[in-house]
């Protein structure tokens, strides 16, 4: 519905707002900084807090001009100002810095200051406490006090004695020499969601905290420190314990300190040799000088020479144990595996196995499926979590992983064609799918299967050719093969399906596609495996998908209504009528 103004209703309706808008300016009149320092230039001039604590309400104008904030009126901060301040005996609230800085005040809404400043504890930072008041300055800037140079004393305000050990420690040193790469308060703590550590899981120290320094190849070449703390340390006892979620685990602070953090070298440290005995002992009561004097960053990778005699010593053991494990256990793998392969191909040698189950063209086109559906899964998989062991085992080059998945996708794609055109053309295709087919039987058998697997009936389905197992493998896989190749398609030509389709069709095909592979791939371990690997009747595998053929026993006691009549060695026993063999 339109609103239709003529021009007298609106010269109307601009007087209009023209007098309320002057009466609220008139209601509400800014007030001048300059009537604010009337008072607050007074250098004597203060007031005692809740805490007890005098707080002084000088304001120097020099500085409040040199600061970030020297555009700002007072009554841009100090919003519940009225002229009538100070006779009014209203005492002037805390300013709320949230209302320009909000990203930044919902940060510290969260950390333990605002938590604390929440709870109503009088002595919890605010923002004016650590920024300043009047003379807010940047970081960058050598005045603030929050330049890395001057952190520790604005913190050391509240933590006095963190200051302190801060200013003692390799740290706090380092960041007096200049060396801005030094840790300081909020390099560790963070700035605004300030984070208490103590309680916190020795995993997220060790990898969250110190590790942000020590793991980074830059800092440990500048500053000559050791390449590899992190990676010993995780490779430790305390580091797996840490890493498989102990909570009690000791982590880097643990043994180094947390703020006084020393050289060994130095006799006031923690890890010198004259004070491991109390380190270690603090978790390990009963801590001896040959308990701790072990190796506690375990380098399994370094060199003999460069180690101790203990390191010395293990570094051969495990290299002895290297040649042991491979040579011992492969001897045993290549002894089984040919002891395997004659057992297996002495049992498919038998001559019941005459039933011809699969022609060429069949055990072809499974070839080709199940070649290129394990390539695909170890490829997709690869490029899904590269930091496997399935990607390393692919190599660490992504263009291969990606091209092996195209081209097993592909291969997948074109058998899927020809078997479309194999069920069409061919006769015995067009017999495949009629057979595939789900019929109400299906459901019958289901049911009379579920009341044999649970003891309730002493006899078992009797099915024909196909039974519904072998059914809902088939009809899956034309769904998989379908959803992963649509699917796939769609991930290799972004570029071109974006043409008309919005991106976020990709990521949806993406998640299809993963999902769909992880149900694939499950339902080929639990159920094809089983049916042709692990059942007692075909175990160790069923190589009917080699060469066509199966025993006689299999096919009666599995498919005893199959009267396809295929092989020499059909029996009476699988004609029309006969009802095949009932097994209890």
């Amino acid at each position: 519905m339109l609103l239709i103004i003529s021009p007298l209703s609106r010269n109307a309706l601009a007087l209009l707002i023209l007098a309320l808008t002057s009466g609220v300016l008139a209601a509400a009149p800014v007030i001048k900084d300059s009537a604010c320092l009337d008072c607050h230039s007074d250098k004597d001039l203060y007031k005692t807090n809740t805490a007890g604590k005098a707080v002084a309400l000088f304001v120097d104008e020099a500085k409040l001009r040199g600061s970030i904030h020297k555009t700002n009126l007072c009554v841009s901060c100090h919003t519940d100002l009225t002229a009538d301040h100070p006779d009014d005996g209203v005492a002037v609230k805390p300013v709320n810095c949230g209302a320009c800085h909000e990203r930044h005040s919902e940060s510290y809404g969260t950390s333990v200051h605002g938590i604390g400043h929440s709870q109503g504890k009088a002595d919890a930072p605010v923002c004016s406490d650590c920024h300043g008041s009047h003379n807010v300055v940047p970081p960058a800037s050598p005045e603030s006090a929050l330049h890395y140079s001057r952190l520790a004393e604005t913190c050391g305000h509240c933590h006095a004695q963190a200051a302190r050990d801060v200013h003692d420690s390799v740290h706090g040193k380092a960041l007096a020499a200049g060396y801005r790469e030094a840790p300081t308060c909020t390099d560790c703590h963070y700035e605004h969601k300030i984070a208490g550590l103590r309680g916190n899981t020795p995993l997220k120290i060790s990898a969250d905290v110190c590790s942000n320094c020590h793991a980074s190849e830059r800092i440990n070449t500048k500053f000559n420190l050791p390449n590899d703390r992190v990676k010993s340390f995780f490779n430790s006892y305390h580091g797996l314990a840490a890493q498989y979620g102990s909570t009690t685990a000791a982590n880097c602070g643990s043994c180094h300190g947390w703020h006084k953090v020393l050289p060994s070298s130095d006799p006031a440290s923690t890890i010198h040799s004259s004070n491991l005995v109390q380190t270690c002992g603090t978790c390990h009561p009963g801590a001896t000088e040959n308990f701790v004097h072990s190796k506690i960053h375990i380098d399994a990778d370094g060199e003999a020479q460069a180690l101790d005699i203990g390191g010395q010593i293990n570094w051969w053991v495990r290299r002895v144990y290297f040649v042991l494990i491979f040579g011992t256990i492969g001897f045993m793998l290549v002894h089984n595996l040919l002891l395997f392969i004659k057992k297996v191909r002495a049992r498919h040698r038998l001559k019941d196995a005459v039933l011809v189950r699969m022609d060429v063209s069949q055990r072809f086109q499974h070839a080709v499926l199940a070649i290129s559906f394990i390539v695909l899964a170890i490829s997709g998989f690869a490029l899904k979590f590269p930091e496997s062991w399935i990607g390393k085992m692919m190599g660490s080059n992504e263009i291969v992983r990606s091209w092996t998945h195209r081209v097993a996708g592909v291969i997948m794609l074109v058998a899927g064609l020809y078997h479309l055109y194999y069920v069409v053309r061919h006769k015995a295709g067009r017999q495949l799918v009629k057979d595939l087919f789900p019929v109400p039987k299906d459901a019958a058998d289901l049911a009379q299967n579920a009341r044999y697997l649970a003891g309730l009936s002493e006899q078992k389905a009797l099915v024909g050719r196909f039974g519904y197992a072998e059914k809902m493998e088939y009809w899956a896989v034309v769904w998989g093969t379908m959803l992963m190749g649509l699917t796939g398609l769609m991930i290799w030509f972004k570029i071109e399906v974006t043409q008309f389709l919005p991106r976020w069709a990709l990521e949806v095909a993406t998640a299809v596609h993963f999902y769909e592979a992880v149900l694939a791939c499950l339902a080929i371990v639990v159920w094809h495996f089983y049916h042709v690997m692990f059942d007692p009747d075909v175990y160790p595998i069923n190589l009917a998908a080699w060469h066509g053929r199966v025993t006689r026993h299999w096919q009666e006691d599995e498919h005893p209504l199959d009267h396809s009549g295929t092989g020499p060695g059909t029996s009476e026993k699988n004609q029309p009528g006969s009802g095949g063999p009932q097994k209890p």
